[in-house]
């Protein structure tokens, strides 16, 4: 049976500046533990620690630029592109 997902729950990131993801599909909105959708929306300039998440990534950048640090370089994802990682890969 189909599950509505009547709104997105607010999540504060970590980071350098406020960022706020609105997660529709994950751990804290709907106890999804396989995937995370959301949507956010970063300010120019906001960075966050390196990590090793315990879970593939898909991101798909809307509008500007995200730059995408990992073991062996930098990688800078325009709007209309898209950048996966893979679960315990540092990011």
């Amino acid at each position: 049976m189909p599950t509505l997902i009547e709104k997105a729950t607010r999540i504060v990131a970590a980071g350098n500046k406020p960022k706020a993801i609105d997660e529709y599909v994950g751990r804290v909105n709907s106890g999804t533990t396989a995937v995370s959708i959301a949507h956010m929306q970063s300010p120019a300039g906001w960075v966050e620690p390196g990590q090793r998440p315990a879970f593939d990534e898909y991101t798909v950048v809307l509008r500007g630029m995200l730059r995408v640090e990992f073991d062996g370089g930098t990688l800078d994802v325009r709007a209309g592109q898209a950048v996966t990682t893979t679960a315990g890969e540092w990011v």
